[in-house]
């Protein structure tokens, strides 16, 4: 396995590339999302989708952070990493029990997120991310 990544430059592009490369942050506002390759240097395709309950990204004019941390815990590598400020910062390796209770509180938090937005009285006139990619998409 190569050595980790120690910082990541940010592009700001419409659409990801079909080839991603090493070292790189991409980042699509238009479609929310942003991709690396994970840190660890294993070559998995990382995708941290961006919104109030997934990943926010934070851009200071010249770096980029993402919010929360980036667990990789589907990949062999289960590597589990902070970016902030354009620099990579390991994370202590969780447990399996960690990793489960962590997940279960991040789906518990989606959910109570999402039902405060719907219960807003503009909620039937917006659009969700997935509608909206669809839409592009189509175009």
């Amino acid at each position: 396995m190569s050595p980790w990544t120690s910082r990541l430059d940010h592009l700001f592009v419409e659409h990801i590339p079909e080839r991603v490369v090493s070292g790189v942050l991409y980042v699509s506002l238009s479609y929310d999302i942003a991709i690396h390759l994970c840190a660890c240097g294993c070559g998995h395709r990382t995708v941290t989708p961006l919104s109030p309950t997934d990943w926010k990204i934070t851009y200071d004019g010249q770096s980029v952070s993402l919010s929360p941390s980036i667990g990789n815990w589907s990949f062999p590598c289960s590597s589990h990493y902070w970016i902030r400020n354009g620099r990579v910062h390991q994370a202590p390796q969780m447990t399996d029990e960690e990793i489960r209770a962590g997940r279960e509180s991040s789906e518990r938090l989606t959910r109570q997120r999402l039902q405060a937005s719907e219960s807003g009285p503009a909620s039937a006139a917006r659009e969700s991310r997935w509608e909206r990619l669809l839409r592009k998409i189509r175009r």
